[in-house]
């Protein structure tokens, strides 16, 4: 284990015994415990008695040799998708110190005197009809709110995606607020306009789409709502890298007062986690993990975000 710093799941606790605990695990100011162990390589796991609260633990370790100690934190960072066949580029307004840094469509766009072939005898298959109508659908929608300039702002969104997220009978939500739906844009925005037209929104709800189902796979009792503990696992499975410090800025953040997190702040939260990973990417330009920004970038960055 030792050199992996790799967080243990739930299943590792409830089929392994501990070692050594706490004689008395009840409310008290102050719990002291002395243990004497086997050489071997060990978890300490200290806890307060009520869930979410702040404490603080002192270990002393005396050992006949020489023994390590590490915490275990996660190297933050976020999986880049994998470059397939370039398409339309989409250059994002936060990635601006970077036009070489480009997120590229989702559509296949063939080269310069390419021939595309298509085999007519093949008639698409169902998962293929299903996104079809589906895209036809949302242009319908899009069309409708859009007007003749097919592009919608923050509260236009919010009409199109709550339009769409009801007909999912399967997940419980009473839909985005206009805060999140800002957030989208700032994500989606390529020219600064704080609207998008069809083609960043279909990019976007296909973002929504894949997180949508991270979201159903946790909250098993469909209430609509995931807690902390899912929200952790949550954001490893969408690509996130994240440290103990970050999760529980994201608790503090989206969380309610019960510690559970509705769709509407879970979507929200990986927006936001998205567009700042993709600014800090291409501000990172030699790829060393550090960045240099001057106030007005910095003020741009955050305030549009």
């Amino acid at each position: 284990m030792h050199g992996t710093k790799h967080h243990l799941q739930k299943d590792f606790f409830l089929y392994t015994a501990s070692k050594a605990r706490s004689k008395t695990y009840i409310n008290m100011r102050e719990i002291s415990e002395r243990f004497r162990l086997p050489p071997s390589e060990y978890v300490v796991i200290p806890s307060t008695y009520e869930p979410h609260q702040e404490g603080e633990f002192i270990l002393r370790v005396f050992s006949e040799k020489r023994s390590l100690s590490e915490e275990v934190e996660n190297m933050i960072e976020a999986e880049r998708p994998s470059k397939k066949k370039k398409g339309k580029p989409i250059i994002f307004v936060s990635d601006r110190a970077n036009s070489n840094k480009e997120l590229t469509a989702d559509e296949d766009a063939g080269k310069d005197g390419e021939k595309t072939h298509v085999d007519e005898k093949k008639r698409p298959s169902a998962k293929a009809r299903e996104g079809s109508e589906e895209e036809n659908q949302f242009r319908s929608i899009f069309r409708q709110i859009a007007g003749d300039d097919m592009e919608i702002n923050a509260e236009e969104l919010r009409n199109v995606l709550n339009n769409v997220v009801k007909k999912h009978k399967d997940l419980k939500t009473e839909g985005f607020e206009l805060e999140s739906c800002r957030s989208m844009i700032a994500l989606m925005d390529t020219d600064g306009s704080g609207k998008i037209n069809f083609d960043e929104f279909r990019h976007l709800w296909d973002k929504i789409k894949s997180w949508q189902k991270i979201f159903k796979r946790y909250d098993t009792d469909h209430s609509g709502t995931i807690n902390s503990y899912e929200m952790r696992n949550a954001v490893n499975d969408a690509g996130f890298r994240l440290n103990n410090q970050l999760y529980d800025i994201i608790t503090m953040r989206y969380a309610d007062k019960n510690m559970n997190i509705d769709f509407d702040s879970f979507i929200c939260c990986f927006v936001r986690l998205d567009a700042m990973f993709r600014a800090f990417h291409a501000f990172d330009k030699d790829g060393d993990g550090i960045i240099k920004l001057n106030v007005l970038e910095w003020l741009q960055l955050t305030m549009y975000a």
